[in-house]
């Protein structure tokens, strides 16, 4: 007789088997995978009708994309030139944009539409940049061009996406008040361009909006602007009009910010730098004794600690010169708590101390009292008692731990709780602090000879690291040998401020007075420190050609 159950149980099995690997391949799926990430703005695949057009009457214009789009902040990026009574209307249709004008043109006149960062892809956001549409409703277009680069008026870079506008002259003084119809934006070389401009005067304007702007109406408290004092008379294309944008002081003072902080200390904000500045509690009466004051270096904020903390509100002036420029409330309730850290930084940066200078303890409060009992110091794993604890003599907020320090020794320096005691008898965690002596080899000197080409004017010589930040500066005014010593082994670069007014800073510009910043002149030639070299070089100034 066959057997019949063997076959019969192979086909069971590889029924089971199949189940199997099913199952499996369902409980981990592979993710799918895209390519890489889209970067690429919309494309115009069509207008109707075309760009360029002469003798326009077309009531809608149709563009056609690549791809789906959004129109982003559209009241803010999109304007046409000149402006019309009513607004062109924008539509989505799929991939098209249709454009209604809903209002009369003139005869023979060029239009432009400039949509600005209007237009982006849907998934990525993309932007297509100072995409626009010309036409005219007469037989010629006008072609004229403006062309041109924006500079950092300080550090002389290149400005990427700052609007650069123009005004006809008879319409200038709605600068500042109003957004413009002719505008572009700068690419990432600081260049711009601005095309089918017509025959006239015109009043130029770069603006570098803070975060959160967008509108192109400059707004002096946040904003970064350059302009051309004299209008430009545009009868040929002009190029190489060049513009640097910089911050203005506020020609007014103001309180911008004021605040009690967590920690119970005050914190205030100017909109202008301040020359001999004051801050004085005048109610409630007894509050302002003792209180501790730390203005930032340039006087345009400053630090408030007061011993008494009782108070539910309190009135703060702020003088300058004696004069008083206003006045703040501030209020509290007698339910806040705060939390005080004493926990310094130090000047050991990267655990190296340079070894031309104290070891330094920066706090966050001010300090009363410190115990040096409570302090242990080791010198490779060997305690020592031969260092001294030292008070800063004007700066409440630092401390110097003096001890002959040598080079290749690993330093632990660990303060107990309670080693030092701020206001409000607040106490430090424990704490340590690790580092080493850097070499001597590893710093260099540098002499520079430096000729001015007038000696009746003044001049700041400004030492720079490779990111463009101050070092150390020098105001002159005449032929002088100017010593940079003990700096560490890097790359310097020179900068030079033509300071016109010669206040010893660098002063910048003001619209409404048509000042523009104080010139500012960058050598090209790159200072590189050698570790344990000295190098003398020599620094010509050149002319300030205005």
């Amino acid at each position: 007789m066959p057997n019949i159950k063997t076959p019969y149980f192979n086909l069971i099995n590889l029924m089971a088997l199949a189940i199997i690997s099913l199952s499996f391949g369902c409980a981990s799926p592979q993710p799918i995978t895209g390519g890489p990430q889209d970067k690429t703005p919309p494309k115009v695949l069509s207008i109707s009708p075309k760009n360029l057009t002469r003798n326009f009457s077309a009531k809608k214009i149709v563009i056609e994309f690549d791809e789906y789009f959004k129109i982003v902040d559209e009241t803010k990026e999109f304007s046409i030139s000149p402006e019309l009574e009513k607004a062109p209307i924008l539509k989505i249709k799929k991939r098209s944009l249709e454009i209604s004008i809903a209002d009369t043109l003139e005869k023979n006149t060029t239009y432009t539409l400039n949509f600005g960062k209007s237009i982006a892809d849907i998934n990525e956001s993309n932007v297509l940049k100072n995409f626009s549409y010309v036409f005219s409703t007469g037989p010629e277009i006008d072609s004229l061009s403006l062309s041109g680069k924006v500079t950092n008026a300080l550090t002389g870079e290149d400005e990427m996406d700052v609007t650069v506008l123009i005004f006809p002259l008879e319409r200038d003084t709605l600068f500042g008040k109003k957004r413009p119809s002719i505008y572009t934006l700068t690419d990432s070389s600081g260049n711009y361009k601005l095309n089918n401009l017509r025959k006239g005067k015109y009043k130029v304007y770069a603006i570098k909006e803070a975060k959160g702007g967008g509108d192109k109406v400059y707004q002096q408290i946040n904003d970064e602007v350059g302009y051309l004092k004299e209008p430009v008379n545009i009868e040929k294309n002009v190029e190489n009009v060049n513009l640097s944008v910089f911050k203005e002081l506020s020609p007014e003072f103001r309180v911008t910010d004021s605040k009690l902080n967590n920690d119970g200390s005050i914190s205030l904000s100017f909109t202008q730098q301040l020359k001999n500045p004051d801050i004085i509690v005048t109610e409630p009466a007894g509050v302002d004794v003792g209180k501790r004051l730390r203005f930032s270096k340039n006087n345009d904020s400053a630090k408030v600690w007061l011993n008494d903390l009782s108070f539910d509100s309190i009135k703060v002036a702020i003088k300058d010169q004696g004069k008083l420029l206003q006045t703040v409330n501030l209020s509290r309730s007698k339910k806040d708590t705060y939390v005080r850290d004493l926990t310094p930084t130090d000047n050991a940066g990267a655990g190296k101390l340079n070894p031309h200078q104290r070891y330094t303890l920066n706090f966050p409060l001010p300090i009363t009292s410190a115990d040096e009992s409570k302090i242990s110091l080791l010198d490779d794993s060997i305690k020592r008692t031969n260092f001294q604890l030292l008070k800063d003599s004007t700066d409440f907020l630092k401390y110097y731990v003096i001890f002959p320090w040598k080079a290749k020794r690993n330093y632990d320096i660990k303060f107990a709780a309670g080693a030092f005691t701020g206001i409000f008898n607040s106490k430090n965690k424990e704490f340590t602090k690790k580092f080493t002596l850097d070499a001597a080899d590893n710093y260099g000197n540098l002499a520079l000879n430096v000729s001015v080409p007038d000696t009746s004017k003044s001049y700041i010589i400004e030492i720079l690291n490779d990111k463009k930040v101050l070092i150390k500066s020098y105001a002159i005014r005449s032929n002088i040998k100017l010593n940079f010593n003990n700096y560490p082994a890097a790359k310097y670069l020179i900068r030079v401020v033509y300071d016109d007014n010669k206040n010893g800073i660098w002063d910048t510009g003001n619209l409404k007075s048509g000042t523009q910043p104080e010139k500012i002149w960058y050598s090209k030639d790159e200072i590189s420190l050698r570790p344990n070299w000295d190098i003398e070089n020599n620094l010509t100034i050149p002319n300030n050609n205005k």
